[in-house]
C-alpha cells in the first residue's frame, strides 16, 4: 500500500477522533434528562461552520481585493488628473509666452516704423513685416531667437520668423545709420568742428525721473543688439547731420570782393590792433543780403557798433549775424531758406563804407566763417544729402 493512502487514512482517523458521541445530563426541577450529541451531528455542524467560515473568508477577501482595486483606480485617476493639470499649465504658459512675444513684436514694429518715418521719411507700410507664406513652416529651417524656443508649435515658429526678420531689418537700418553718421562726422571734422564735442554737447540737455521700461506683459523687454544700438546711432546721426545742415556754407551776398578777414587786423578807424569776429564783403548799398543756411530769424534791429543787424538761428548752437545793413526784408520768427533775402547791404553803425559784416557763432563763440564758405565738394555733397533727408522729415511733420 502506498504511503499516500496510508497518510489519508491517518488523517481521516484523526479527524474522526475529534468527534465522539457525547451524552449530556440536564437536570430541571428535579427531573433528569439525557441529551445525546452524536459524532455524526457534530461533524455536520463542524462542516456547516467550516462552510460558513469559508464563505465569510471569501467575502472578506473579495472586499479586500475590491478595495485594493479601487485604490489603484483612484491612484490612476489622480495621476491622470495631475497629468491633465500639468498639461493645462504648460498650455497656459505657452499661450502666455506666445502672447508676450506677440506684444513684444508689436512694440518692435512700432519702434521700426517710428525710426523709419521720423528719421528717413519712410511710410510705416514700407517697413511692415512680410506675411508668412502658406506652407512656409514646412520648408523653412526653424529660427532660434531669444524669445521663442524653436521646438514650439508652428504658430510660435511664425512669430519667431517675424522676430528674426525684424532684427535683420534693424541690423540693416543700424548699418545705414552708422554709415550716414560716419559720413557726417567726416564732413563736420573737415569744417574744423569737433564731432564728439558736438554730440556730447547735444546730450547734456536731457533728463527726467527714472521710470524703468515695462512691456505689455509687465516685464522689461530685450529688444536685441541692433534695436538697443539704434538709439545711440540715431542720436549721433541726427546731431551731426543737423549740424551740417545748420552750417552756413552759402554766400551771404552776391559779391566778389572780401574787404576784411577773420581774426587780427588793424582797426580801420584807429589803426590799433583789433580782433575782427567775422568777414567783410564790400558792395553797393541795397545789395541783397542772403541767409547763408536755413533757419529762423531771431533778431532784427540795431546793435552798438554793428548798426542795423539781422541774426538767424540755424539750430545746433549755430547763429549767423549780418551787420551794417541799410534795410530789412524779414521779421523776427520767420523761417528762411538758404539763399533767401533777409536784408539789404549798407553802411550803418561803425563802418567806413557800404559792406556786409558777416559773423558765424557756435554756442555764442565767434568762429571763422571762411572754412564754412569754402567747404570742399565732398563736404557739400554730404551736407546736401543731409539737407534733403532733414528737409523731407521736416516737411512731412509740417504736413500733419
Amino acid at each position: 500500500m502506498s504511503s499516500k493512502s496510508t497518510g489519508l487514512r491517518d488523517l481521516r482517523q484523526r479527524f474522526s477522533a475529534l468527534f465522539q458521541d457525547h451524552e449530556i445530563f440536564v437536570r430541571t426541577h428535579g427531573h433528569v434528562r439525557f441529551l445525546r450529541v452524536s459524532a455524526v451531528w457534530q461533524k455536520r455542524v463542524a462542516l456547516i461552520a467550516g462552510v460558513v467560515l469559508l464563505v465569510w473568508a471569501g467575502a472578506t477577501l473579495t472586499v479586500l481585493v475590491n478595495q485594493l482595486l479601487t485604490a489603484d483606480e483612484r491612484a490612476a485617476v489622480a495621476e491622470q488628473q495631475a497629468a491633465a493639470t500639468a498639461s493645462e499649465a504648460r498650455i497656459a504658459k505657452y499661450r502666455d509666452r506666445v502672447a508676450e512675444t506677440a506684444a513684444d513684436l508689436e512694440e518692435r514694429q512700432a519702434l521700426l516704423e517710428n525710426v523709419a518715418e521720423t528719421h528717413f521719411g519712410i511710410h510705416p507700410e514700407a517697413v511692415a513685416t512680410e506675411p508668412v507664406a502658406k506652407g512656409e513652416a514646412a520648408t523653412t529651417v526653424p529660427l532660434k531667437t531669444s524669445a521663442i524656443d524653436p521646438n514650439l508649435p508652428p504658430e510660435a515658429q511664425a512669430l519667431a520668423r517675424v522676430e528674426a526678420r525684424q532684427e535683420s531689418f534693424a541690423s540693416r537700418l543700424l548699418a545705414a545709420v552708422n554709415e550716414r553718421a560716419a559720413n557726417a562726422e567726416m564732413a563736420v571734422a573737415k569744417l574744423g568742428l569737433d564731432p564728439k564735442a558736438l554730440v556730447r554737447s547735444a546730450a547734456t540737455g536731457r533728463g527726467g525721473p527714472f521710470i524703468p521700461y515695462q512691456g505689455r506683459m509687465g516685464k522689461a523687454k530685450a529688444l536685441g543688439a541692433s534695436f538697443a544700438a539704434l538709439e545711440g546711432a540715431l542720436f549721433r546721426m541726427e546731431v551731426l547731420e543737423r549740424t551740417l545742415v545748420a552750417v552756413p556754407s552759402g554766400n551771404p551776398a552776391d559779391v566778389l570782393m572780401m574787404s576784411s578777414g577773420f581774426g587780427y587786423r588793424s582797426d580801420p578807424f584807429t589803426g590799433a590792433g583789433a580782433m575782427h569776429a567775422g568777414l567783410d564783403f564790400r558792395g553797393p548799398v541795397g545789395t541783397p543780403i542772403l541767409a547763408a543756411a536755413p533757419g529762423r530769424i531771431s533778431f532784427v534791429g540795431q546793435k552798438s557798433g554793428y548798426g542795423n543787424v539781422v541774426e538767424v538761428d540755424h539750430g545746433q548752437g549755430i547763429m549767423t549775424r549780418y551787420a551794417h545793413l541799410s534795410g530789412f526784408t524779414s521779421k523776427v520768427g520767420a523761417q528762411v531758406a538758404a539763399g533767401e533775402q533777409i536784408a539789404k547791404m549798407g553802411s550803418t553803425g561803425r563802418s567806413t563804407g557800404s559792406h556786409l559784416h558777416f559773423e558765424v557763432r557756435l554756442n555764442g563763440v565767434a568762429v571763422n566763417p571762411r572754412r564754412f564758405l569754402e567747404a570742399k565738394a565732398d563736404v557739400l555733397e554730404v551736407k546736401d544729402d543731409a539737407r534733403q533727408r532733414v528737409g523731407a522729415i521736416t516737411a512731412s511733420r509740417g504736413a500733419r
